[in-house]
């Protein structure tokens, strides 16, 4: 049998169960006193169950609790959900506008080979992966200066000595993507030159494309692919502070069960679920309770070709890159916002004023929007001690008290910073200029 007229058989029989089937979406406003419940019904296929998670969290609501089954060629899933402030959604405009993004007219009936993919002309997306190291986020954007590159948007991980980046730039000029291979080549040739830094045999990967697939998932695939999960010296947590992720096989069933138990946060949900999809498990029933500070999640999973994890291995495997998932967005380190007038060089000439204050950047998102800058950072002492109350106040006035603003305090890292205070013993190293700027002359020589 010819496979290509096989599978486009297939993706026709899909197409014609969908339109067939298409989704129902009923939001019940009384079923529950603090929640909104939201029922979603449509035919089942892999990824489904991902793409409905990413469209509520891209909502930024809170699932609080869900029940879903998905045995057979139905999915039914049920979702309590909040606004981010705990509270149920009383705007029609937004009930309004969650039903139609999960309703038949909205994306969300495409095939699965599009999820959380745009097709944009207005930016050049850059996806960065590397050794993790202080001053890093300084030493690339005053690359992408340099260039003269605008980043309008970038969110920025670092998680057990990685780091990955998913940075969209513009022209300085232009104000729109870049589209000179050379001036492309060459922007990625510099940018790894900076991600390998002094080590030229470590690995550093940086990929410019047009095509812009959702940020979250793409961050989550990055550091699958550079395995930021594998266990090393500076990830030793103790038991109260790791996740609690258990997989046991339910012969009878044949199925994996993965239990995880964790401190909640926003995002939680998709962060795992995003996971075993890309790791190609499909679940088939779950249950989620996430009221209160604790988190419990149970998933009942096969592996896409239909066994149940088949190893100790694979076990391991399973356990190890779901805690690395919940540990990715944990935002260790003291928050600060940064609200101002957008312009060229903005994101170097602040990250390079934390790196001369030693701060390091331990994630970091970072947003344009109508012309307004709106940065978020979270920042640690570059050697693991606790923040400085000092140097916060000294930056602020640098960069000016009403336009960067504290949201926490110094006291809010120092049982992070004493986790590991010799992760970056050398950070006092990265304090000058001359390191970014030797690094420019030198890729250009």
């Amino acid at each position: 049998m010819n496979m290509s007229f096989s599978h486009d058989m297939g993706d026709e029989y899909e197409k014609f169960i969908r339109r067939m089937n298409p989704p129902r979406v009923v939001i019940d406003n009384e079923a529950c006193k603090n929640a909104n419940v939201i029922r979603v019904d449509c035919a089942n296929e892999h990824g489904i169950l991902l793409e409905v998670v990413q469209i509520l969290t891209d909502l930024n609501l809170i699932i609080n609790k869900a029940y879903i089954s998905a045995d057979g060629n139905w999915f039914m899933d049920v979702f309590n959900v909040t606004n981010q402030d705990g509270n149920k959604i009383t705007d029609e405009g937004i009930l309004d506008y969650i039903t139609k993004s999960l309703g038949p007219e909205s994306c969300f009936t495409s095939a699965m080979g599009s999820v959380g993919v745009k097709q944009t002309m207005d930016h050049t997306e850059i996806e960065l992966t590397g050794s993790d190291r202080p001053g890093l986020l300084s030493e690339l954007s005053a690359v992408l200066k340099h260039l003269k590159c605008n980043v309008v948007n970038a969110e920025v991980w670092t998680h057990n000595t990685r780091a990955a980046a998913v940075m969209q730039v513009t022209d300085e000029e232009t104000g729109t993507s870049i589209t000179d291979l050379e001036r492309l080549s060459m922007i990625k040739a510099l940018l790894c030159n900076v991600l390998k830094g002094s080590n030229k045999s470590s690995l550093a990967k940086t990929i410019v494309s047009h095509s812009v697939t959702h940020t979250d998932r793409r961050l989550h695939q990055m550091m699958f692919a550079d395995r930021d999960y594998e266990q090393t010296g500076d990830d030793v947590l103790e038991d109260r502070q790791r996740p609690n992720v258990d997989v046991v096989n339910w012969y009878d069933k044949d199925y994996s069960v993965v239990t995880i138990r964790c401190k909640d946060r926003p995002k939680l949900l998709f962060d795992t679920v995003c996971t075993l999809t890309d790791m190609g498990y499909v679940v088939f029933h779950a249950k989620i309770d996430t009221e209160g500070p604790e988190s419990y999640q149970e998933y009942y999973i096969r592996h896409i070709d239909g066994s149940p994890v088949k190893s100790d291995a694979e076990r391991q495997r399973v356990t190890q890159c779901l805690e690395a998932a919940i540990k990715r967005r944990v935002s260790e380190g003291l928050k600060l916002e940064l609200c101002t007038t957008d312009r060229v060089g903005l994101l170097s000439d602040v990250t390079r004023i934390f790196r001369e204050n030693s701060l390091t950047v331990s994630r970091a998102e970072v947003t344009t929007k109508d012309g307004k800058a709106v940065n978020t950072f979270y920042v640690r002492d570059a050697s693991g001690y606790p923040v400085d109350a000092k140097t916060i106040e000294f930056i602020r006035q640098v960069i000016g008290q009403t336009i960067l603003k504290v949201k926490g305090s110094p006291e809010d890292v120092k049982s992070v910073s004493q986790e590991s205070p010799t992760r970056f013993l050398f950070g006092g190293l990265f304090k000058s200029r001359s390191f970014v700027n030797f690094s420019l002359v030198r890729s250009y020589s």
